[in-house]
């Protein structure tokens, strides 16, 4: 294979990030080709043991796009891609960019009925998923406007004797799809474009859409968010800019989800259109993770806190030389101060001269666009913007910067900031505000503050914040307090019904495994409590748990926990 030594254009010395880069404007199949002709025979992915060249992955995307074209998807069709992080994935990604089309990221495992509303609310004309979750699309197809499903197989890229193995144990767990089932399956889809002699390139532009991703936005409620091509690519210049430690060739692990703007925007497209190595995780497991980071020796990992805090427990850790780790960045959700000092000193026992490195965004801007340091760390940042990348606090929903020091709404701005909310005109209003600065603003219905040298400190979503009795009070800080404790593992903490003072405050805590749930502990937190929070904050409730819930991308589902209380008190 290739080995690749050449570093990038914008590479600056030790903490020298450049304020200003020049981004491509292609399309994000441009900037994967561009990377493919320099590093033809260099790594692009790695699958479950099987290693897949950048001119490899450039031809069977190409082969991709043609099968499409023949299938009649034209420019600006949408296509829904439900997979794991997998070589169709990609391929499917890139070629559906390749003529013209949106690629629509949803995730493989969400509810029938979740499925129907992202295929209508996209207009998706074409699905690619897992054979196993072929059913979940079969029974809710006729509610859509899905003329072609095309149902891929882990095992259809798999080398042989890992193929054998997986038929004889996951394979056989499945349900079969009927012979006659009406679906394209991948080997005969790919075969399609053996029809393909016209052609089935479609120019773009840097500023037409590439993907739709999905969140509940700054009011809670599903919306599809239109990325650009330059949204995409400029995060991975971006990111290599800031990261500074990325040189071509390097290993991520890439066990963030591809329908997630992190595992999408990070862990592959920047490192695909920069000449980096994805090692592809399509299930993850904190076991699998680990497994995967010795094996591979991997250069840079990312991942929620929650990914985090599990491999500082698993056993198989304890004597991991992870001294190839050039870069751990952590992202999805708020790290507290108590875990990061935990795995700075997990990653220093383990040979590796790095610390945790926490990154903030919002999928309205892809993903991460602010980073700490790697030679400077304030206890309590996310750091500083990218480049490009603009940062101001003000009052909530105003223009009126507050000053440095002060808490206020988060507002962004820059080359990653997203289309439009997908024909939600009246929601892109909301969120997308342009100034008299000239930059178009994102209001993410976060809370924050900045200091005197532009570091960025995360306070907590708005919609967190917990009022009780007329006080403000944030779940995040009460999460580090507990966190900090010896006997705890994790913690969430969230507002339940309260007669008097209309929110109470309710912490559930799963403990370390060496101490058991009882009523000596729980005095033991509440005396904690009452030396380390204002008594206004102090919880009403304290409730343990084995574990916490998790959303699909690995974050504290801390809504379910609400929705739960809501439901005993017959308020939800």
């Amino acid at each position: 294979m290739e080995e690749i030594t050449a570093k990038t254009p914008w590479a600056k010395s030790c903490g020298d990030v450049p304020m200003h880069l020049e981004y491509f404007q292609g399309s994000i199949y441009d900037a994967v080709e561009r990377t493919a002709e320099q590093y033809p025979n260099a790594v692009a992915f790695d699958f479950m043991g099987k290693s897949t060249t950048y001119k490899t992955m450039v031809e069977n995307i190409n082969a991709c796009a043609k099968s499409l074209r023949t299938l009649g998807v034209r420019k600006d069709d949408r296509v829904t891609i439900a997979m794991p992080n997998c070589p169709q994935a990609i391929y499917m990604f890139y070629a559906v960019n390749l003529v013209g089309a949106v690629a629509n990221m949803i995730h493989p495992l969400s509810a029938e009925k979740e499925i129907e509303f992202y295929l209508n609310e996209s207009q998706s004309v074409t699905a690619i998923t897992l054979d196993q979750f072929y059913h979940k699309f079969e029974k809710i197809r006729a509610n859509t406007q899905i003329y072609n499903i095309i149902i891929a197989s882990i095992k259809d890229a798999l080398s042989k004797p890992l193929k054998a193995g997986y038929m004889l144990t996951e394979g056989r767990k499945m349900q079969k799809i009927p012979q006659d089932a009406p679906v394209i399956r991948w080997k005969e889809f790919m075969r399609l474009g053996n029809h393909c002699f016209y052609n089935y390139k479609t120019q773009r532009s840097a500023n037409d859409t590439a993907a739709i991703l999905y969140s509940g936005g700054t009011t809670g409620t599903t919306k599809g968010i239109e990325l650009t091509n330059l949204n995409f690519n400029a995060l991975g210049q971006q990111v290599v800019a800031s990261a500074e430690v990325f040189r071509p060739g390097d290993k991520m692990l890439a066990a963030m989800p591809i329908f997630h703007g992190f595992g999408l925007g990070v862990c592959i497209h920047t490192m695909l259109s920069q000449g980096g190595r994805c090692i592809l995780v399509p299930r993850f497991t904190p076991q699998s993770y680990a497994k995967l980071i010795t094996k591979y020796r991997c250069n840079l990992i990312a991942g929620v806190p929650t990914l985090f805090e599990a491999l500082l427990r698993l056993p198989s850790m304890e004597h991991a030389d992870l001294s190839s780790l050039k870069g751990v960045f952590s992202g999805g959700d708020s790290l507290s101060i108590e875990l990061k000092k935990k795995m700075d000193k997990f990653l220093l026992d383990h040979k590796a001269a790095i610390q945790v490195r926490e990154g903030y965004g919002t999928t309205e801007t892809v993903t991460a666009c602010c980073l700490t340091p790697r030679d400077r760390y304030k206890e309590g940042s996310i750091g500083l913007p990218f480049p490009d990348t603009y940062i101001k606090i003000v009052k909530p929903d105003t223009e009126e910067e507050v000053p440095y020091g002060e808490e206020g709404e988060i507002l962004l701005a820059g080359p990653t900031v997203m289309k439009c909310y997908m024909d939600k005109p009246e929601e892109t209003a909301k969120t997308l505000r342009h100034h008299a600065d000239g930059l178009t603003w994102v209001y993410t219905g976060d809370l924050g503050a900045m200091d005197e040298e532009g570091f960025v400190y995360f306070k907590g979503r708005a919609k967190r914040m917990i009022v009780s009795s007329g006080y403000n009070i944030y779940p995040a800080q009460m999460e580090n307090i507990f966190d900090a404790h010896e006997k705890v593992q994790m913690s969430c903490v969230i507002g339940v019904p309260d007669e008097l003072k209309i929110q109470a405050v309710k912490v559930f805590v799963m403990l370390k495994p060496e101490y058991k749930p009882g009523e000596e502990i729980k005095e033991e937190l509440m005396a904690y409590a009452r030396e380390h929070v204002a008594k206004y904050a102090m919880p009403k409730e304290i409730e343990f748990r084995n574990e916490l819930p998790k959303t699909l991308v690995g974050k504290v589902a801390y809504r379910q926990l609400e929705e739960e209380e809501a439901a005993k008190t017959g308020k939800a």
